[in-house]
Formats: structure tokens, sequence, C-alpha cells
């Protein structure tokens, strides 16, 4: 009887023995798997997680987007890490070399992938909007929004959308709102702006930032090298301080809009309209361009300079000058080689 039931021990022992080797190698098999890269392929992979969808979903959607796996084994993973409850909707790429731990890493942190799009310095409100139309990773509800509507939802009523924007590189995630990244962008040339603002110059001849946003953006059009930036500024400023016309062409080519064809003719110069400073006298009624911060700052802090002309030499930079005679020679050199001197002061 003894003998039984030492027997009976052994064979129990050797069963117990044999589970918690079963149950070690299934362990082992399943740390291995959640160290292993997934099933790929050789390019990212795009995964769409909905709001609400569940983490059973969320593994059978990982799936769907490409990746070989099981999705029960994924959909155990997610319960058993405790962090199941933690996965983030969103849109997510999944590259080639991630491990079932890295996934869920990135799913409960909300790592979402990321896309940019950049706003370029001296772009009009039309090339604005016609680059976030063509932004396929966005949500595009600017398209139903004229452009009073779209202030009114930036919190910014009654103001022109034209140099409101800061231009520079803005990521985002896919699906995210066209209006969102305005917002960012918006708020990104308020603090611009202010910033310039209160390191004016005290001599400014401007009354408020707005003034600042419109020569700027008047600065950043007719920059053509960098290091002439705030002699152009300090151009316009000598001439705000006078009275005298600002006589420059980019904000004539602006009024005219879709009408101009690549061409300024005097015509153009002498009909009157709202951004024509050859016949209006002061600043135009907007921007017409996003300047970006070395604009804003020249506009701001302009060159002390006895010029109140300057023309293109055709290289980018430009050429200043005192006095009308200095300028009509300038132009003669620069623009005509020879020939009777135009009046306008401000290169074409």
């Amino acid at each position: 009887m003894r003998g039984f039931f030492l027997t009976g021990y052994g064979v129990v022992a050797r069963l117990l023995t044999w589970m918690l080797l079963i149950v070690c190698a299934l362990g082992g098999a399943a740390a291995w798997w959640l160290h292993q890269p997934l099933a790929v392929g050789a390019q990212a992979l795009e995964l769409e997680i909905e709001p609400g969808t569940t983490p059973r979903g969320v593994a059978r959607a990982v799936v769907a987007a490409g990746v070989g796996t099981d999705a029960r084994l994924l959909y155990a993973w997610f319960r058993l890490s405790g962090q199941d409850r933690q996965i983030k909707a969103g849109n997510y790429e999944i590259e080639p070399g991630t491990t079932p731990v890295s996934l869920l890493r990135k799913l409960a942190r909300g790592e979402e992938s990321l896309r940019a799009l950049t706003l370029v310095e001296g772009w009009n409100w039309r090339q604005v909007r016609a680059a976030l139309a063509r932004e396929e990773g966005l949500r595009h509800e600017l398209n139903a929004l004229d452009d009073a509507a779209l202030m009114q939802q930036l919190g910014r009523p009654g103001v022109a959308p034209e140099g409101r924007f800061f231009p520079d590189t803005y990521t985002y995630a896919k699906g995210s709102s066209d209006v969102a990244l305005l917002r960012r962008a918006m708020h990104a040339m308020d603090r611009r702006l202010a910033a310039a603002w209160a390191a004016r110059a005290p001599d400014l001849p401007l009354k408020t930032p707005d003034e600042a946003l419109i020569l700027a953006s008047i600065v950043e059009k007719e920059t053509g090298l960098a290091s002439d930036r705030a002699q152009i500024a300090g151009v316009f400023a000598n001439r705000l301080r006078i009275g005298m016309l600002l006589q420059t062409d980019p904000t004539v080519i602006y009024g005219l809009g879709a009408q101009f064809d690549g061409n300024l003719r005097r015509r153009h110069l002498q009909t009157d309209h709202p951004w024509n400073t050859y016949t209006r006298p002061g600043l135009p009624p907007t921007p017409i361009a996003m300047p970006g911060k070395a604009a804003l700052l020249a506009a701001v802090q302009p060159a002390n300079t006895p010029a109140f002309y300057f023309v293109a030499r055709g290289d980018g930079s430009s050429q200043f000058s005192a006095t009308l005679e200095e300028h009509n020679r300038a132009v003669n050199r620069y623009i005509r080689g020879k020939g009777t001197a135009p009046q306008t002061p401000l290169a074409p």
C-alpha cells in the first residue's frame, strides 16, 4: 500500500514537472513573440483607430492594416498587459521592426504619425488656401467657409485673413482639421507680431501692430537679398514720416489679384484701388502676404538710411538712392540701360 502511494506521488510529481516545463516553455515563447518584429513588410503601414474602438477591435484593425499576425494573440497581449484600456484613437504608422511591445506602447501613448505642411514666407491668402486644399491628410472644413466665416470661427470677426498666419512648417496628425492648423498659425503670428512690436524703434512712424504687419508684408515681397531687408524698410519708413507715396509695385499687383498676368503696366499703376500705393497715401488696408520673422523685425527696426528710393539690380540686390536724380540714374543703369528715366521712385 505504501508503495502504491509512493508510486502515485511520483506520477503526480512528474505531471507537475511537465506542466511547469510546458508553462515555462509557453512563457518563453510568449516573451520571444512579444519582442519579435511583426510581419509588416518593407513599407510602413497606416493604422486608423476610430474613437470607441474596443481592444479586440484594435487588434483586428492592426491585422486588417496588413500586419501578418493573429488578432487573437494581439488581443490577449493587450489584455494581459493591463494597458488595453489606455489605447488611444488616432492615426498611426506601423513601421518595419515594430514588435507587439513597441506597438502597444505607441498606441497607449497616442504617438500618432505626423505629417507636415509648410506655409511659405511671402505667400498670399489664396496660396495658403490652395496649399491646405492639396493636403490629403487634413480634414477639409475650410472648403465650406468663406473668409468672413473663417475669421469669425477663429475669433477674429471682421478681420481679413491676409497675412494673419505665420509662415512656418506645421506638423499634424492625419484627419486633423485644416481650420485647427490655421488657428495654430494665427496664434504663432500673434506671438511673433507682439514680440516684434515690443521691440520697435522709438521713432517708428507706425501707430499699431497691425500697421507693422502690413509694412512687414510689403518688405517681405520687396526683399530679394536678406541683407537689404532693413534698408528697404528704412526707405518706406522715411516716406511714411513725410507723407510721401510708398509707390511699391507688390501692393498694386496684390490689388489686381487674378487679373495680373505677370506684366505690370503703366495703366495698372494709374488705376486706383485700395492697394494702389501709387495713387493712395500711406499703407494699404491689409497685409499683402505672410511676412516671416525677419520681415517683422525689419518693419519695426528699419535701418537709419538717407534713401527714399531703390531699384532692383537684377541679381536679387537693390540699389538705394537718396534723391530722385540718383534713382533715375540707377534705373537707367539697371533697368533700361539707356533712355529716358522714369519718374516712378521704386523698382518694378
